[in-house]
């Protein structure tokens, strides 16, 4: 096997002298070094120092290949880092790596924290809501942020989301000279002068978060009420079976909430809708739920954009199923894709019916009544009827 062409080598906040013997001499012996300013200063460069691209991309990196090339990264380069976005376009043969310890790591040992008991996060260019799926009582989250003006943004957030007893460590510069902890509250952020490379430690107080099981209240989605309900909803999920990874077609999604709790649990999710106003609701719970990594909004007919769609692992019929879909998803997906359909017309439920004569699968009819006022006293108000219809193609 040749020799590898590109070195990712992994940098601690020190100086060049901080590094270990292999990572120097592959430094030294670079044509051209790619990385942030502050890591290519520290080893100077000087000429052959090429700062990443806004927006960032490693097409620099790409293109020099057949040159002697380094790329500095902060700590673990595979942690949160550039890494993985190297290592997806290679093939294993053409990089090798020298790490150092991640940042999470350092934060942890500085605080004495079991880091298999911590949630890490990279947030450099993410939202914070995407922290609202990991939000716990007494929960520890270590997130590293954009910039120094980003803690204190974070600890508004925190108390936003009910989380104003938080405790937050701050740690600037972790494992140089330059390094600096301290700790404050959430509510009562009052740390200045805050530089970056900077992570926040959090300790989070009792009664925050949300449930992890499926069926969150309706209130938690934007919606103009059509919506799967929150008893439906839970059923639906189970049927569903998320997997971790997984992609979920959400046809007929109304306000995505089933799509929402399927990324929830660490799936993607493709919601197709053909009304404005029901889009716009679903891309407003993308945002707040912080699911623009793993939740998408297609407006339109679901039957004309499907054949565009990367194929999903399991399918929901939340609205619109007509004996055309049936057919046209019947063409297009693979064997063993989830399919849960549900409907509340006499006219689908005719369909599901006859879907599962043919095609075989679970045929379910939820019939579901609230405690309501009655005059004086109260009585069971029954919501429509759902026919839902599960099967594995």
């Amino acid at each position: 096997m040749s020799e590898p062409w590109l070195t990712i080598v992994g940098m601690p906040d020190d100086s060049l002298s901080a590094l270990p013997p292999a990572s120097i001499a592959a430094i030294e012996a670079a044509e051209v070094i790619f990385g942030g300013p502050r890591h290519l200063d520290r080893v100077g460069a000087g000429t052959r120092g090429q700062a990443w691209p806004v927006p960032f991309s490693v097409a620099p990196v790409l293109a020099a290949r057949g040159k002697r090339v380094v790329v500095l990264a902060s700590g673990d380069p595979f942690w949160f880092g550039v890494g993985g976005s190297l290592a997806a376009v290679l093939q294993p043969s053409e990089w090798s790596v020298f790490a150092a310890p991640s940042t999470f790591s350092l934060v942890a040992a500085a605080l004495g924290w079991r880091l298999e008991e911590v949630t890490c996060h990279g947030l450099h260019a993410a939202p914070f809501a995407q922290l609202r799926g990991v939000l716990a009582p007494k929960g520890r989250m270590i997130c590293l942020v954009r910039d120094g003006d980003a803690p204190a943004a974070l600890a508004a957030w925190l108390t936003g989301q009910g989380a104003s007893a938080a405790r937050l460590t701050v740690c600037e510069a972790m494992g140089g000279v330059r390094q600096r902890i301290r700790e404050t509250g959430a509510e009562a952020f009052d740390l200045e002068d805050v530089a970056a490379p900077v992570a926040v430690a959090v300790q989070l107080p009792d009664g925050v978060g949300h449930t992890q099981a499926s069926g969150l209240p309706d209130e938690m989605f934007a919606s103009d009420g059509q919506i799967t309900k929150r008893p439906v909803r839970a059923l639906t999920l189970s049927a569903l079976a998320p997997r971790a990874g997984e992609l979920l077609w959400d046809i007929g999604a109304g306000s995505g909430s089933v799509s929402v709790e399927w990324c929830l649990a660490g799936g993607r999710a493709l919601a197709f809708e053909q009304h404005a106003a029901r889009v716009a609701n679903i891309a407003r719970n993308i945002e707040d739920f912080g699911l623009g990594h793993r939740m998408e909004v297609r407006q339109g007919d679901a039957a004309v954009s499907i054949p565009d769609a990367p194929l999903p692992d399991a399918v929901f019929i939340g609205g619109g199923g007509s004996q055309d879909l049936l057919d046209q998803l019947y063409a297009v997906l693979p064997v063993g894709t989830r399919l849960v359909a549900n409907g509340v017309t006499l006219e689908t439920e005719a369909l599901l019916a006859l879907a599962q004569k043919e095609r075989g699968g679970a045929l379910l009819r939820i019939e579901l009544a609230q405690a309501a006022p009655l005059g004086g006293m109260r009585g069971w108000q029954p919501s429509r009827p759902v026919v839902q219809w599960s099967v594995v193609l």
